[in-house]
């Protein structure tokens, strides 16, 4: 199995060192041609406990490689995973997908053979389906499927998260697709979710909302403590042994 990983910032970068420690031959693609030397050379850009030693052990190891060439990578690849950023655009804070579509149109021109497109990013609900639009379009007679899989990496522990999920989800209309990016995650002891792309980017919103809503919450309970005199370790304590609630 190959896989071409697009984007080397935070959710690629780990995404492709741990892939390669799975067994599958990674390379990751970036246009910053300053950014690739320097990964290369074995300097990091980000701090995240592990990775550095990942890093080194891939490219040691011959299985992992970065690139600025998207072309000759993707025309390699089996999977290739969009790990661009998706940052809020200014004004409405929906999330900017320019880079999304520009990965998946430099993407259709270089598909060879049968490939599955996985988008990594963290995606509004959609977006599955509109890079499926975007692959036909600049390439008709390409043969491929696009599979949901979303991230669920919280920084300074990302390559533990990766290593050792919840859960991993894969959205995709085809099984055949949905089980080619299931099988990647193999060795790792987590039940895998397998459902359509609409339910897998959802998921990873709803997650989302969910851990938003449990901080909230708490700073909420924290500010009634100090106004009524109670601890608010002792209150998180007594409600998180709940097992509906959780004690994280």
């Amino acid at each position: 199995m190959k896989i071409a990983m697009i984007g080397t910032g935070y959710v690629g970068l780990v995404s492709g060192a741990c892939f390669a420690e799975f067994g599958p031959d990674v390379t990751c693609v970036d246009g910053d041609a300053a950014k690739i030397k320097r990964l290369l050379n074995g300097e990091i850009p980000i701090y995240e406990p592990g990775l550095h030693d990942l890093v080194a052990k891939g490219i040691q190891s011959g299985r992992l490689s970065f690139t600025t060439d998207l072309a000759h990578a993707v025309s390699e690849a089996d999977a290739v995973f969009i790990a661009v950023g998706t940052p809020s655009r200014r004004g409405d804070g929906h999330a900017d997908l320019r880079y999304v579509e520009a990965a998946a149109i430099e993407v259709a021109k270089s598909l060879k053979g049968y490939t599955v497109v996985v988008t990594k990013s963290t995606v509004p609900v959609g977006t599955g389906r509109r890079v499926a639009e975007l692959i036909r379009g600049a390439n008709p007679t390409a043969e491929f499927d696009v599979a949901s899989n979303p991230e669920f990496l919280r920084e300074g522990s990302a390559v533990h998260d990766f290593l050792h999920p919840d859960r991993i989800v894969v959205g995709s209309s085809n099984k055949h697709a949905a089980q080619r990016v299931a099988d990647l995650y193999q060795s790792l002891d987590a039940p895998v979710i397998i459902c359509d792309p609409a339910s897998a980017e959802t998921i990873k919103y709803a997650a989302n909302a969910f851990l938003a809503t449990k901080l909230s919450f708490a700073n909420a309970i924290a500010a009634l403590c100090e106004h009524v005199g109670a601890n608010i370790d002792d209150v998180m304590q007594g409600i998180g042994q709940d097992k509906r609630i959780g004690n994280q």
